[in-house]
């Protein structure tokens, strides 16, 4: 057996690492997997930078931020697995959904009608001369912190100047709320049903109805390891494949549930995490749209999900465009390195590593290396498309773009 150690933050979307240990397929495949639980991203980015972790669950962003010289350890990192695809919710405090709902009808999780809602509140709090609200983010550079800016934005809303947003770790987050620190905050599972619980606020809407079948969490690693360790790296893809689709599986729910509540992992009470697991947090039930572990390619690290969050780096002016940092963006996500490790698996492969984002509106069978597959839907709230081809176009036509800021 030989030992790898991962570090998670307690979150639902953690639950392929944490079942790959638990139901013994990292130990089928020689692997003695030793989670460690964290409590910010910062840490798990700089324990993996400075080899404490071999692997992590990580933010989908931060290994791309890493790679453009965005954080302060200059060590390569790459994403080679993806651990499902969305998760998040945005919940507001009570007094905030209140405001939203008075004279609107009932916005029932849907992301178009709560950005319109939330615009008129900034707006009457502008007139009022209110401070601006405060919503909170996991991390800089998540994908929380940026699906929250495109929802305000493609709202009317001005992420830069009509909010303001600060970072606290998820764990926090409900607390925070509860405190009236923060106004609302975007988070992963469970700790918006903790919020709800608690009796701190309400779901406004969801990641899945922002943007359907949108990317969330990596296992990230260094280059440098992967490089090392090829053969133990496809065996940890395959562990973690196998655990997906036990994950994915409805029949194990209330077993996954049950591995989670422990205090090793999430340490809360089952009954938080049986809304993420079902779909059902918020005012309508999404059921698998919410939280997918493996189906609709959720764990293949497509390049264009990494140039996505590229294009959000550049629009809120973390760093400018340029040919090589879009190319080190792509190059961070390895889909080569999961097409080598489950080549052996019997499932259908991307053929592609790219796709245009949001331009599915339905279920779409797709040609696929052993077969096909089914991707989608993955429309944005707004029905605007990503083409991962046409970088600089789709940031200066996105709303609040800073046509001073020229690249």
């Amino acid at each position: 057996m030989i030992r790898i150690t991962a570090g998670f933050l307690p979150l639902l979307d953690a639950s392929i690492l944490i079942a790959a240990h638990e139901k013994g397929f990292a130990e089928e495949q020689g692997i003695d997997l030793k989670l460690v639980r964290e409590m910010s991203w910062a840490n798990i980015r700089d324990r993996v930078s400075v080899g404490q972790f071999d692997v992590a669950h990580m933010l989908a962003p931060l290994p791309i931020a890493q790679n453009l010289g965005l954080s302060p350890l200059a060590v390569e990192m790459i994403a080679p697995f993806a651990l499902g695809l969305g998760g998040n919710a945005i919940t507001v405090s009570n007094a905030v959904y209140t405001a939203l709902q008075s004279g609107n009808a009932a916005i029932n999780g849907d992301a178009k009608l709560a950005g319109l809602c939330f615009r008129q509140l900034v707006e009457q709090r502008k007139v009022s001369g209110l401070p601006l609200l405060t919503l909170a983010v996991v991390h800089s550079f998540s994908a929380h912190a940026y699906e929250l800016r495109y929802w305000l934005a493609a709202s009317g809303v001005n992420p830069q100047s009509d909010v303001s947003i600060t970072i606290v770790p998820p764990g926090l987050m409900a607390d925070a709320l509860a405190l009236g620190a923060i106004d609302g905050f975007c988070v992963g599972e469970p700790w918006n049903s903790v919020a709800v619980a608690m009796g701190a606020g309400h779901v406004l809407t969801t990641k899945s109805s922002i943007w359907r079948s949108s990317p969330e969490k990596v296992l990230g690693l260094t280059r440098q390891w992967a490089e090392h360790n090829p053969e133990l790296l496809d065996q940890l893809l395959l562990a973690l494949h196998r655990s997906a689709v036990w994950c994915a599986n409805a029949e194990n729910v209330d077993e996954l549930a049950g591995i989670l509540t422990r205090s090793l992992y999430l340490d809360v009470p089952l009954e938080h995490l049986y809304h993420g697991l079902h779909g059902e947090v918020g005012h309508r039930a999404e059921g698998n749209a919410f939280l997918q572990f493996y189906h609709n390619a959720a764990n293949f690290p497509w390049q264009s999900h990494a140039l996505w969050f590229y294009t959000q780096m550049v629009r809120w002016h973390h760093l400018d465009l340029s040919l090589e940092g879009a190319s080190r963006a792509k190059a961070t996500y390895r889909p080569d390195i999961y097409r080598r490790a489950l080549q052996s698996a019997g499932i259908a492969l991307p053929g592609a590593s790219s796709k245009v984002e949001g331009a599915l509106l339905s279920p779409t069978h797709v040609p696929a290396q052993g077969g096909q597959l089914v991707l989608g839907p993955d429309g944005f709230f707004d029905g605007v498309a990503f083409d991962p081809d046409a970088l600089q176009s789709y940031i200066e036509a996105s709303p609040f773009y800073d046509a001073l800021h020229k690249f």
